[in-house]
């Protein structure tokens, strides 16, 4: 392997095992936040909106709560942090933010699962998980399609031309 692609597949190998590490921490917070309530289901403070049309587009059927509307906001912002702060934008650093963005909330809602006491694995399935509604391969829809995708743009981000 040239050095060039060694230090790249490094440096992408890097970023992503340190978005996993940052989705298990944030698991842990929601874990915290939401106990074994999922979805902010009990939450004191938060709207939902339970049914919409672009609900089912664009969150896979779920409801929307203000919880999760601030905590995704939130959570895109900070991933454009570094863009912000160095100044630079280009469409690969925009279509990598977005695939860490997407690797990001797979890994850390199977981690929600998986460390949450009220669950683990062994409870991930529409049988005690309502707010996945799609369900494939016997894991959320989300997980393998935003998975892939978000794969895939990632991978894509790092091919041609280094952005340095």
């Amino acid at each position: 392997m040239p050095p060039d692609l060694r230090t790249r597949v490094k440096r992408a190998a890097f970023l992503l095992v340190f978005v996993w590490l940052v989705a298990y921490f944030f698991a842990n917070v929601e874990i915290q936040i939401e106990g074994a309530d999922g979805w902010a289901a009990k939450l004191p403070v938060t709207f939902r909106v339970e049914h919409h049309w672009l609900l089912d587009l664009f969150w896979g059927g779920r409801p929307m709560t203000g919880y999760h509307a601030w905590v995704f906001s939130f959570m895109a912002l900070m991933f454009h942090l570094p863009l912000v702060a160095f100044g630079r934008w280009s469409p690969k650093l925009q279509l990598r933010t977005l695939a860490c963005v997407s690797q990001f909330w797979i890994v850390e809602d199977a981690l929600w699962f998986i460390l949450n006491p009220a669950y683990g694995w062994s409870k991930l399935d529409p049988a005690h998980v309502p707010w996945h509604i799609h369900w494939i391969l016997g894991v959320p829809t989300d997980y393998v399609t935003f998975g892939l995708v978000g794969f895939i743009a990632y991978a894509v981000s790092w091919w041609g031309k280094d952005l340095d």
